[in-house]
């Protein structure tokens, strides 16, 4: 049998790329210290600094680790190109991606109407999920349902995990909780043991806290859903008139990448509200427009209109999203939480 010089080529190839993965993929998740020139203690001042991962270092520049560490910066150049390296930063093919994506998990709303508006699931992990609307329009009673609901397991439409809930508004209440819980038939005590929330007090403790929600998660936290209600409230109190309206912008930019960082990273599920106002441009039809302009609308992956319907019901609309069509449906909420039927 004669072997073909291009079939050897061929079986080399294919072995070095699994020895490459192999090296990515270990027994053990590689860390900082993993890194050239990345001691115990340099590792500790990078975490210090929120850089808490490969990636985290894989995309900041050699002068602003060398700041923040210590280390000169050959040294930092030299662990930032390792980290690429490692995490085989660049393209892959669509059928890899795919298998990336394969692991994305779905969290139910309660209402059949509104996961066949969104896909037929629910709202999915490594995604933000926008609403806006109104006050009264349903937008906390989704975030609070959904926190209840991700705690179910998967086959229930949950994804078996916990909850953070950062709230900027005061709205976060575990008697409505304990309401969704029971009419699950979940223990309401355990329920709220699984949902961590925090209370933010400006837009630099928002900020602030989604470096917390990493700590968390690295320190073995099985958190699947993120909810920011509401996304804008800081933002939009702090920056007034429209000579702060550019600062406001990128400072919001910022903090959206970051919650699509985290998103991705993590596998997590981000549902955010967002704040209205009318308009006054606006001579016909719904005058009503989300806070955060452009800025918000491309960030997001998925965006949702939520208003009063008809007879106490509410109406969603799917406005935004990268394989759905625009369409609308009706839900209720009630004492169980987001459902297809009124009371």
């Amino acid at each position: 049998m004669v072997v073909k010089k291009e079939d050897i080529e061929e079986e080399k190839e294919v072995e070095g790329k699994e020895e490459k993965k192999s090296k990515k993929k270990g027994d053990k998740e590689l860390t900082l210290i993993d890194l050239p020139g990345i001691g115990p203690a340099v590792a500790a001042k990078l975490e210090g600094a929120g850089i808490f991962d490969l990636m985290s270092l894989a995309v900041a520049s050699p002068a602003v680790i060398s700041d923040i560490s210590g280390v000169s910066p050959a040294v930092a150049r030299k662990a930032i190109q390792a980290a690429r390296e490692m995490l085989d930063l660049g393209f892959q093919d669509g059928v890899e991606y795919a298998q990336r994506r394969s692991n994305v998990s779905y969290i139910t709303t309660g209402s059949k109407n509104f996961d066949e508006l969104l896909g037929g699931r629910g709202i999915e992990s490594r995604a933000i999920t926008e609403a806006f609307g109104a006050y009264g329009s349903g937008k906390t009673q989704l975030g609070l349902t959904l926190s209840v609901r991700v705690q179910l397991p998967v086959e229930q439409g949950g994804a078996n995990g916990k909850a953070v809930f950062i709230d900027t508004e005061g709205t976060f209440r575990p008697a409505r909780i304990k309401q969704i819980s029971d009419a699950l038939g979940a223990n309401s005590e355990k329920v709220l043991k699984n949902i961590f929330v925090a209370r933010a007090f400006n837009s630099d403790h928002q900020m602030l806290l989604l470096e917390k929600v990493t700590e968390m998660v690295k320190s073995g936290e099985p958190i699947k859903l993120l909810i920011v209600d509401s996304l804008t409230a800081h933002f939009r109190a702090e920056f007034a008139g429209r000579g702060q309206l550019a600062d406001r912008q990128q400072k919001l930019n910022r903090y959206m990448h970051d919650l699509m960082k985290l998103a991705e990273t993590y596998n997590l599920a981000v549902y955010v509200t967002n704040q209205v106002m009318a308009n006054p441009a606006q001579m016909f039809g719904d005058p009503t427009t989300a806070i955060g302009g452009n800025i918000v609308g491309h960030a997001s992956t998925y965006r949702l209109y939520l208003r009063r319907g008809k007879q106490g019901s509410r109406v969603a609309k799917l406005i935004d999203s990268p394989n759905l069509p625009d369409n609308e449906t009706v839900y209720y909420v009630t004492a169980g939480g987001v459902s297809d039927k009124e009371e």
